[in-house]
């Protein structure tokens, strides 16, 4: 009964979704995906089904500030970034999905920068 790691990671995921749904079911649900070379984050009304804000490391407004899309530099600018679009649509209360993947490195860069962009999570 073996997972690899990518299945491993999804399993994990559920399992903080589902506690997330449980303890806030009116909040937005900021989210983060990363890869090797770059870092995805969107804020999600699952009310909705909805995508209401998004940012990566492959926006061009991002992509003209970092040289690469897969370090902490990277991860903070689009942090920044995602919490200047949620301002600027009246977002400001998010609970955190970190999708699995754990508080450390470039997530924890991204959601310190969204927290200091103004996100309230």
């Amino acid at each position: 009964m073996s997972q690899d790691r990518h299945e491993a990671r999804k399993t994990r995921a559920s399992r903080i979704r589902y506690r997330l749904r449980q303890a806030t079911e009116k909040r937005l649900r900021l989210t983060v995906f990363r890869s090797a070379k770059h870092i995805y984050a969107q804020i999600i009304d699952d009310a909705q089904g909805q995508t209401l804000v998004s940012a990566s490391t492959l926006d061009k407004d991002v992509r003209e500030t970092i040289k690469y899309g897969g370090n902490k530099e990277a991860a903070a600018e689009v942090g920044k970034r995602l919490a200047e679009k949620a301002k600027a649509v009246n977002l400001g209360k998010v609970v955190f999905d970190r999708s699995g993947y754990l508080y450390h490195g470039r997530v924890k860069e991204l959601a310190d920068a969204a927290r200091e962009g103004g996100l309230d999570f």
